[in-house]
This record gives C-alpha cells, sequence and structure tokens, in this order.
C-alpha cells in the first residue's frame, strides 16, 4: 500500500501544468478564490482512478496515451497563450488565468496525460497486486483523490508566500511571462514523449 502512495506523491506532486497554473494564482493572491479549481483537478482524478479501475486491461492501455495527448497538449499551449499576452499588458499586473473554476481544473486534468498516467501503473497493477477491488477500490481512489488536491494547493500557497514577500509589478510581469514559456515548455515535451515518440516515431 505504501508504494500506491509514494509512486501518486512523486508523479502529483512534481511540477506539471496544474500545478504551475496553481503556483500562478497563489503569486497573484487568489489561493481561497480558486479552490474550486483545485477541486476540480481532485475530481477529475476520481474519475480517473474510479472509472479505470473498472475497466478492462483491453480496453485500458497506454496505446490511448498519445491521443490524450494531442488534446492535453493544445489546450495547455492555449492556456500558455492567455498566460503569455497577459503578461505583455501594461495595465494588468494579475493574470487573466489566476481566476479558474471548477471546470477549469476539470477539463485540464482530464485532458493532462499526467493525470492518466499517475492512474495507469496503480489501477492496472498496483490496485491488482493488493488484491483492491469493488467497493474498496472506490474508497482508495476516493482517498487519492483527495491526496491530489493538495498538490496544486501547496503549489498556489507557495506562490502566495513568494508573492507577498515580493510585491513590484515588474517583477509579476516577468515572472507571468517565465510561466507562460515554462507551461508551453512543459506542454511540447508531453508532445515529444508521447506523440512524437509514442506515436509517429512508430508508424
Amino acid at each position: 500500500m505504501l508504494e500506491i502512495w509514494l509512486y501518486a506523491f512523486s508523479i502529483m506532486y512534481s511540477p506539471g501544468p496544474v500545478n504551475l497554473l496553481s503556483f500562478n494564482t497563489g503569486l497573484n493572491n487568489k489561493t481561497n478564490k480558486n479552490t474550486g479549481f483545485f477541486m476540480g483537478v481532485s475530481f477529475a482524478m476520481l474519475i480517473l482512478f474510479f472509472s479505470l479501475s473498472f475497466l478492462s486491461h483491453s480496453v485500458v492501455h497506454e496505446t490511448i496515451i498519445p491521443y490524450i495527448s494531442i488534446l492535453g497538449c493544445t489546450y495547455m499551449l492555449f492556456l500558455s497563450w492567455k498566460l503569455f499576452t497577459s503578461g505583455r499588458e501594461p495595465d494588468n499586473t494579475s493574470s487573466a488565468l489566476s481566476d479558474l473554476t471548477f471546470r477549469d481544473g476539470l477539463m485540464l486534468q482530464l485532458l493532462n496525460p499526467k493525470g492518466f498516467i499517475a492512474c495507469l501503473p496503480i489501477v492496472t497493477i498496483q490496485f491488482p497486486a493488493l488484491n483492491i477491488v469493488g467497493l474498496k477500490a472506490l474508497v482508495i481512489s476516493i482517498a487519492l483523490s483527495v491526496f491530489a488536491f493538495g498538490a496544486p494547493l501547496s503549489y498556489s500557497l507557495t506562490g502566495r508566500l513568494i508573492g507577498q514577500r515580493v510585491n513590484r509589478s515588474v517583477f509579476f510581469k516577468k515572472f507571468q511571462l517565465f510561466m507562460a514559456l515554462l507551461l508551453a515548455y512543459v506542454a511540447m515535451k508531453i508532445a515529444y514523449t508521447h506523440i512524437y515518440i509514442d506515436l509517429f516515431k512508430h508508424l
């Protein structure tokens, strides 16, 4: 059981598009306002864990990851562009993406290949190995989704702490542009790994 939690922590709490955007909400001092976004991320993980745990191995297969990645990377690049353009506006020191909703969190995480990759080994390897099925699988899935809620929240709180110590608008604009480029980099890295290598190089 410990292996499940260690794996979940290592992938859920590592930097990714969801956590980067959450960090930006904290930097703009809007952690409380974006609780719905964190809940959306958590609920998306519950959907993934619960649905994948009840699908057969013939349906759940790593070959669908490239197609999820295409949708996810497109959405991430769209968010990166919004963040980049808002950061260049001289009269806007807070990001247009600092006000995120439950729907934003739900859609982003469902389209995030990282979320799928986090769930797949747990439900197809670790759940069967520990005989976690039925109601027990549901309970563990709920617990893991609650655990997932803490990832974007912790990044947002970290951003909030930094934002309280640095209040110059020039810093915010530059950091916002950096976050936009970093988010685009994450999207392109996912595209290279899970689209180019996994899909096109095998054609």
